[in-house]
């Protein structure tokens, strides 16, 4: 009966300890950092560099949407200097390029060593427009910068003050450094028409389910209704769905930006798209963060791509990903990391690793 008694005892003590060992297990899995958690900023570490000589806190709110408080000595950079409408072409909302960019940059003092901390809003942007800024850095290889997680908002509930007016920056000049660029990862229509079918290349559609489906649709810059559906093969990941909510918009952990993307091959290419180039910019901000590496961005997005007098396919099936592993850092070989190009395993410019499908209207 004792020997029963005592069985009975270390059985429980036996299951108590595999508890408490599965309890930090998943504490530390939960308390896991993002294989870049360089590229984000909370309040606090704004706080402890905003002094820095080399910290370059960036505002990039649009002018109507600015409520007269930026954190103090941060200057004004609306994210949307970067963009033009394309009238001739009937494209709205383009990345202006690479030469127009680092004037830009210059005209609001920023130089390519520089850290730049880029915040917008929780209430209009939740990241989406910093995010923008981020791609157009990062496509230029300028190596350090942040965005602020939840923007002014979170350096208010910190309980820092606010001033009323930006600081006047002194002009520069930002010359990137060519070798640095990764401009192979701007692309366009054709760039993804002819590797339709191409393994190597994944696509994401980050618009709403509705919009993927076909159950919404969008006008083009002159008013013209676009075709309804997404690029075939595309899956849809909805670039609010890396939020952990719709009211603080912050981002969610690195184990459950995993699970959102479970399927995704960091091996591979990822093609980002959706309307117009902004809300992707936010998931290629987040494929960054998790560390994926090649990540290309379809700038010109649906307002190209569904217009129908370009005779360019479309779907409506549903695509899902597929594979049980979870996403984790692609490993770079010594020539990527010293040229920022694509690693060994993609296919070389211009030439497509596998078929692509037919043109439909």
């Amino acid at each position: 009966m004792k020997e029963r008694f005592a069985f009975r005892h270390v059985i429980i003590a036996v299951i108590l300890f595999l508890g408490v060992l599965w309890s930090f297990g998943s504490a530390a899995q939960d308390r896991a950092d993002y294989p870049n958690k360089q590229f984000v900023a909370d309040a606090r570490w704004v706080k402890d560099h905003m002094e820095d000589k080399d910290v370059v806190v960036v505002d990039v709110r649009r002018d109507k949407y600015f409520d007269d408080r930026v954190i103090p000595g941060a200057i004004r950079m609306p994210w949307s200097e970067f963009r033009f409408n394309d009238i001739g072409n009937n494209l709205g909302s383009l990345f202006r390029g690479v030469e127009q960019a680092q004037q830009i940059l210059g005209r609001h003092g920023i130089a390519p060593t520089d850290t730049v901390v880029l915040y917008d809003s929780v209430e209009r942007d939740g990241g989406a427009t910093a995010s923008y800024v981020f791609w157009i850095l990062d496509v230029m290889g300028h190596e350090n910068k942040k965005i602020l997680k939840r923007g002014i908002d979170a350096w208010a509930d910190a309980g820092y003050e606010t001033a009323d007016q930006p600081r006047q920056p002194e002009p520069v000049t930002y010359q990137a450094a060519s070798e640095q660029m990764r401009k192979h990862l701007l692309i366009d229509a054709d760039f993804i028409y002819r590797r339709l079918g191409d393994f190597y290349y994944q696509i994401v559609d980050v618009r709403s389910r509705e919009e993927y489906l076909g159950e919404k649709g969008s006008k083009g810059l002159d008013g013209t209704p676009l075709k309804l559906g997404h690029i075939p093969t595309a899956v849809n990941v909805n670039y609010q769905n890396a939020w952990t909510d719709p009211e603080t918009k912050d981002i969610k952990s690195y184990t459950e930006l995993q699970a959102l993307y479970k399927g995704l091959d960091p091996a591979k290419g990822v093609i980002v798209y959706c309307a117009s180039g902004r809300r992707s910019s936010f998931s290629y901000f987040v494929l960054r963060l998790m560390g994926f590496e090649n990540v290309y961005t379809y700038e010109a997005s649906w307002e190209e791509w569904g217009r129908p007098d370009r005779f360019l396919p479309v779907e409506t099936a549903e695509n899902e990903l597929t594979g049980d592993f979870l996403p984790q850092p692609a490993k770079m070989t010594d020539s990527v990391q010293s040229t920022g190009g694509p690693d060994a395993s993609r296919p070389k410019d211009g030439e497509p690793a596998g078929g692509y499908v037919s043109c439909g209207g």
